[in-house]
């Protein structure tokens, strides 16, 4: 009698210990399983093809050479570089929905930021999920005959060779930023503003998922006057970015929904470390809700593309993000990107906290920048933000995300509606995205050459060029920035851009 008595007494103790700890096995195993997954990823980008085949005799560590440069550059391409900004489509947690000060307005009837943004392109629309040819890596290309040819110059003026780019432009890698606006969306509804900060400071992170994949090659450079826009009723904003520099290079953007305004402009600063290259953007994000009036702005961090001469490149960003609210200063945020260290921890690490005005830690987050964004104490976290799964045969598509696949797409109807500026319309672009490297090299150097015309011209007769939809402002620090002027969306209505007298780009 006292054996299945006693075998009872442990069958219930298991039980009862089951009840309390499941939770905590929960979250034992949703912690380690990302990390497979990370593993497995981080073998993925280790594992890309380079682009450039270069003896490993010529990796001595040189002296950090320092130049400016940006999205664009006069005479060419700017070096291997500016492939740092971010993107993955539109995925936010559904736990987003449960988080506090949001909850009431959600339930009380009004509209939830979610259904504003569809999974798919939308209604009757059919967009594409891969590029017309497939990525043939340049094996071929020596990045180091290239560079060891031009010491002392200024890399921003060396014309590099198109394979060594990605059928993108450095004004559609800005709107990559803009793949998970439902975070915004999601901020724009609720009542807490920590909660919003929360959400701005997942949309910051998010920002870089897009790059893990991209180190490989970099995106075109815009030339000065040249255009882009984007229109998506399915995620429910439009963008437009224009090259509004050209000494030193500036790419501006404008963004502008229901719910929020978002704007910045960027230009890079970089060095050469001889066996990496490190970015440093100069900007500022910025991103109005339009419900509350708050105003958040934030900087970016460093990137750094470590193999660039040899072996098989990959990409990491460091530095520290401080996120603030320009009209409300009760709470701000600051997020550190680790640095990876050598024993191999670290990798791809978001930390930091939502704090009070007086510093206290309101909460924590954790998480990666090219996963998703955490809130809590690890491991035990609730998500804020999960970068979307990339699509099938990403390596033949340059890694591009499916939003990224879609940014280059040209239909006849959306061609009557933009201007001859618009980067779609790039000839040197277009062919390589079809696998035409020879008339894509070609048709680059034609049109670098017509902005060397260009500019021959206006200093000839002390002309400067005048951004055609964002005007230069200066605040009261004396900090300079672009901001929209609000004429493009009204001029591609009525009377619409054939009437248009724009320089002749390409």
């Amino acid at each position: 009698m006292c054996l299945p008595s006693l075998s009872y007494c442990f069958l219930f103790i298991f039980l009862i210990w089951i009840h309390f700890m499941y939770p905590y096995l929960y979250f034992f195993y949703s912690f380690f399983q990302p990390d497979a997954l990370l593993a497995k990823g981080q073998k993925q980008q280790l594992s890309n093809c380079s682009i450039v085949s270069l003896s490993d005799s010529h990796t001595e560590f040189f002296d950090a050479c320092e130049v400016f440069l940006s999205a664009s550059s006069s005479e060419n391409e700017a070096t291997d570089d500016e492939s740092c900004v971010s993107e993955v489509t539109n995925s936010i947690s559904e736990e987003m929905v449960d988080m506090p000060g949001s909850s009431d307005r959600y339930h009380k009837g009004m509209a939830m930021p979610l259904p504003l943004y569809l999974p798919g392109p939308g209604p009757g629309i059919t967009r594409r999920n891969c590029l017309p040819a497939s990525h043939n890596h340049a094996n071929d290309i020596s990045l180091w005959n290239i560079l060891r040819n031009n010491i002392g110059k200024d890399l921003s003026k060396v014309s590099m060779p198109v394979q060594l780019n990605e059928p993108l432009n450095m004004l559609q890698r800005l709107c990559e930023e803009l793949e998970y606006t439902a975070l915004l969306d999601a901020a724009s509804f609720s009542l807490d503003p920590c909660e919003r900060l929360l959400c701005i400071a997942a949309f910051a992170v998010s920002a870089y998922s897009s790059t893990y994949y991209r180190a490989g090659s970099k995106p075109f450079n815009p030339v000065l006057g040249e255009t882009y826009e984007c229109v998506r009723p399915d995620k429910g904003f439009r963008f437009l970015s224009e090259q509004v520099s050209h000494h030193p290079p500036i790419s501006a953007c404008h963004a502008e929904s229901e719910n929020f305004i978002f704007w910045q402009d960027m230009k890079w600063k970089n060095k050469f470390w001889g066996k990496s290259l490190e970015i440093i953007p100069v900007g500022t994000v910025n991103v109005q809700l339009l419900r509350f009036g708050d105003h958040y702005e934030w900087n970016k961090v460093t990137s750094c593309i470590h193999n660039i001469l040899s072996g098989q490149r990959w990409i990491e960003h460091y530095g520290e993000v401080l996120i603030r609210n320009t009209r409300d200063s009760r709470y701000h945020c600051k997020l550190t990107f680790c640095k990876a260290r050598y024993w191999g921890s670290g990798v791809n690490e978001v930390q930091g906290a939502i704090h009070s005005h007086n510093g206290k830690v309101i909460h924590r987050l954790f998480g990666k920048w090219h996963e998703g964004l955490y809130r809590g104490v690890p491991p035990v976290g609730k998500c804020l933000w999960k970068s979307n799964l990339m699509p099938r045969d990403q390596e033949k598509n340059y890694g591009f995300t499916q939003f990224a696949l879609e940014l280059n797409e040209l239909t006849p109807e959306l061609k009557r509606l933009l201007p001859s500026t618009d980067t779609r319309l790039r000839p040197d672009q277009r062919y390589l995205e079809e696998g035409n490297v020879q008339a894509a090299e070609s048709q680059k150097r034609r049109i670098e050459q017509l902005q060397r015309d260009r500019r021959r011209v206006m200093d000839d007769n002390n002309i400067f060029h005048q951004a055609r939809f964002f005007r230069r402002q200066m605040d009261a620090n004396g900090k300079e920035s672009w901001v929209s002027n609000n004429t493009y969306w009204k001029l591609r209505t009525e009377p619409g851009f054939s009437n248009m007298d724009s320089a002749v780009l390409w």
